[in-house]
């Protein structure tokens, strides 16, 4: 992961649209793709760095975050071994967790009319902690769609103490520290907060006899192979939910879920941009000046199509529809082919009065065969006569 700032990486202001975003990266992109660099690990490199910054930048909701709180914001739970990692003890809201006990210190001045329901009902049945996995797929997977095998770590019931937690199976018995309420009250100063019980953690009840196999949770932490359906025309930094295969909820709650992170590897030869595609086609001189037919890759496979005659480098042809499924409206995106004219090296003597004997007959007529060309000329000589 870069350490830079990402408005850093693509030369671009705080303040830049959306569009000028969009556009240092595809600029940035091209200089630095691989097949333009003959594999220079340092541009390998600038170019994975590009993309990590762009996959932010380019995402509104992650901009959003990124410039409020950095790349923590951005970044997700931490990942663990194998790309595994988890949100927190509650989810997304696990810091505004003890909000709910308000009500509990209110009611040490006004009764017990706001908490005597929670002591009625018990300990709150709390959901599992959300998982993340971390998955790396092809551009070609992200396009068609392709269901993945991943190891992660799963909580079933202990076979030991078939869920109970109990060596003996017994159940459990109700805290003599809080009375089964899963709180107690700490006094300061006037005030009397209510607090988690520290003897049972909440739940209520105790286990008197820890089953060994499990450490008296009721579930035992497996290793298992999942499969997630990656559906068409994912992009990066979108997710898969897998529901309830997170943690355990306690005191009854429902397991949490894993959420597989999607990242995708960098193309030999496509760059990305939503359901559309971008290819450099090189050509020689001579087709483009005559114009002819050449093959073109798309992703499943190639197809040809006929460069008009006269064509220049930084043209631009679109094939409609040779792009990427959209995930929310189901159209193709499409195929921008990105034109550059290729300069002959290494010629012969005999190549090279060829083409001086060519260009002499071309200067002759410049206006008719090199207008640009011409018209450039000319502009220099009135700036300067």
């Amino acid at each position: 992961m870069s350490d830079r700032d990402y408005y850093e990486v693509l030369g671009v202001d705080k303040s830049a649209s959306a569009a000028d975003i969009k556009k240092a990266y595809r600029r940035l992109a091209m200089k630095y793709h691989p097949d333009r660099n003959n594999g220079d690990k340092e541009a390998e490199a600038k170019f994975k760095e590009i993309g990590e910054a762009y996959e932010v930048l380019g995402d509104e909701q992650k901009r959003a975050a990124y410039d409020r709180f950095g790349k923590a914001g951005v970044n997700g739970g931490t990942a663990g071994p194998g790309g595994f990692g988890g949100f927190g003890p509650e989810g997304f809201a696990g810091g505004f967790g003890n909000m709910g006990d308000l009500g509990d210190i209110f009611s040490e001045f006004f009764g017990q009319g706001m908490s005597g329901r929670r002591q009625q009902s018990g300990p709150r049945a709390t959901k599992g902690v959300d998982l993340r996995y971390d998955l790396e797929i092809t551009l070609e997977q992200a396009a068609k769609g392709y269901t993945a095998e991943i190891r992660v770590p799963v909580w079933e019931k202990c076979d030991v103490c078939d869920g109970t937690g109990s060596r003996s199976k017994a159940k459990p018995t109700t805290c003599p520290h809080c009375n089964g309420t899963g709180v107690v009250y700490a006094k300061q100063g006037f005030f009397s907060v209510q607090q988690t019980c520290p003897y049972c953690h909440g739940s209520g009840t105790v286990i008197s006899d820890p089953c060994p196999n499990c450490d008296g949770t009721g579930f035992k932490k497996v290793m298992k192979t999942l499969e997630v359906k990656i559906p068409a025309g994912i992009n990066a930094g979108q997710r898969v939910r897998l529901q309830g295969k997170g943690q355990p909820g306690t005191n009854g709650g429902p397991a949490g879920d894993l959420y597989v992170e999607i990242s995708i590897k960098p193309h030999e030869i496509f760059q990305r941009d939503g359901d559309d595609l971008h290819v450099e086609l090189p050509i020689s001189f001579v087709t483009a000046a005559l114009g002819g037919d050449v093959d073109v890759p798309v992703l499943d496979g190639e197809t040809r199509i006929t460069i008009p005659e006269g064509t220049q480098s930084g043209k631009i042809l679109r094939l409609r529809g040779k792009g990427i499924k959209s995930l929310r409206t189901g159209y193709m995106g499409d195929l921008y082919i990105h034109v550059f004219v290729e300069t002959p090296v290494n010629l012969t003597q005999k190549q090279k009065d060829l083409l001086r004997q060519f260009d002499e007959t071309v200067s002759k007529h410049g206006e008719k065969h090199s207008p640009k060309h011409q018209s450039f000329m000319d502009k220099m000589k009135n700036l300067f006569s």
